[in-house]
């Protein structure tokens, strides 16, 4: 019990922790916001969703190598560690899960052609798991921005 405590503790007094999870909730809101215009609807999973404007994978990221960076400074190992990290994160939310929404796409094609013509009802599979390049740049900005932005103002 006690070192759930001092986790605990620890956590909360741990400005790097706040400023990466202040950034991510902030990308997300955003990016809930945007859907919302978008869609002209509301969708609570959109929260906790994948894919959209701006990338909260980049942002978050991001804003943790910048606060790294801040706190422990950008020669340090650490700091290595976490934009090496971010980078292997950035490929993957523009690269990798882009392409296979790409397949989720084709294969949903695929089976409403099949139910169409032989009438078998399948679930779709989920199209939107990755990142346009503009999503990820301006989600690598605003991570930045964000950890500058709330570093200072937790002086």
């Amino acid at each position: 019990m006690g070192t759930t405590k001092n986790l605990i503790i620890t956590l909360a007094g741990n400005k790097i922790f706040w400023i990466t999870l202040s950034t991510w909730m902030i990308t997300q809101t955003i990016k809930v916001i945007i859907g919302v215009i978008r869609e002209k609807r509301f969708d609570f999973r959109w929260f906790g969703g994948t894919g959209g404007m701006p990338s909260s994978h980049a942002a978050t990221v991001s804003a943790l190598s910048t606060s790294v960076g801040l706190c422990f400074g950008i020669d340090s190992a650490l700091f290595i560690v976490t934009l090496v990290f971010s980078i292997i994160v950035i490929f993957d939310a523009q690269g990798v899960r882009r392409a296979t929404g790409k397949q989720a796409e084709i294969l949903n094609k695929m089976l409403e052609d099949i139910y169409w013509r032989h009438r078998i009802q399948e679930d779709r599979l989920k199209e939107l798991l990755g990142h346009a390049p503009i999503q990820v740049l301006v989600g690598i900005i605003s991570g930045v921005a964000l950890a500058f932005l709330l570093w200072f103002a937790m002086i």
